[in-house]
């Protein structure tokens, strides 16, 4: 039996966490947590988003502009993130339309698609 979900990977290219952490920590104020000692070598690192783990790995040789995978925030006030995004001048991508929720996608500073859905019976 499935419990629950765990923990959600995505990739970014080798070497490139001190700009990774800029973007996720910075920009989307994610709090990075401390992955594993036995971890540690591999690279990337771990952030917590409400009671589960994004975990940040390394991988290079993937085009990551060419996958439909993809994590999807639940964000309280979409609206205030729309606005936090252009102003990093990053583009906005809007979806078809889902009943009863607000959404839309990004590409993170390394390709990977990333979606902001707000839920309006809430």
């Amino acid at each position: 039996m499935i419990k629950g979900l765990h923990h959600v990977q995505i990739t970014i290219p080798k070497e490139t966490e001190e700009k990774a952490k800029n973007f996720y920590c910075g920009i989307l104020g994610l709090q990075e947590i401390e992955k594993p000692e036995s971890l540690k070598g591999r690279g990337g690192f771990w952030l917590k988003v409400g009671d589960k783990d994004v975990h940040i790995g390394t991988e290079d040789d993937f085009d990551r502009l060419k996958t439909k995978a993809h994590i999807a925030y639940e964000v309280e006030d979409i609206s205030y993130w729309k606005n936090r995004l252009t102003k990093e001048n990053i583009q906005i991508l809007y979806g078809v339309p889902i009943p009863n929720f607000e959404r839309f996608e990004f590409r993170d500073p390394f390709g990977n698609r990333v979606e902001m859905i707000q839920n309006l019976n809430l």
